[in-house]
């Protein structure tokens, strides 16, 4: 799975979602629930690296797997609402963005 570009977006991609989800739970507790703020600063800090690594992957899957500018762009736009990078992946995916293209040998 982590041997391809592809597969290292994809697996980025989850994660990503998944801190989101962490720190959107995390805020709930410290605003809603109980004023505590040991959510925010335990995915706070998880998603923000994990979120700087998503945006670095999408910019190095872009050469390997032929993507577009426009393709690129809504990638990394995709990181910004919560769970936007795995509607982006599912996308990618089912449009034939995440196939590695073959390299002809000369």
């Amino acid at each position: 799975m982590f041997e391809t570009p592809a597969g290292r977006f994809r697996a980025i991609a989850i994660v990503e979602a998944i801190s989101w989800a962490g720190l959107l739970i995390g805020m709930f507790f410290k605003y809603v629930v109980v004023g505590s703020e040991a959510g925010v600063h335990l995915f706070g800090p998880i998603h923000g690296v994990v979120f700087v690594a998503y945006v670095v992957l999408a910019l190095l899957a872009r050469k390997p797997l032929g993507w577009s500018g426009a393709t690129t762009t809504w990638a990394l736009v995709a990181s910004i609402p919560p769970f936007g990078s795995v509607v982006f992946e599912r996308w990618a995916t089912r449009t034939g963005r995440l196939e590695q293209r073959a390299v002809a040998i000369t």
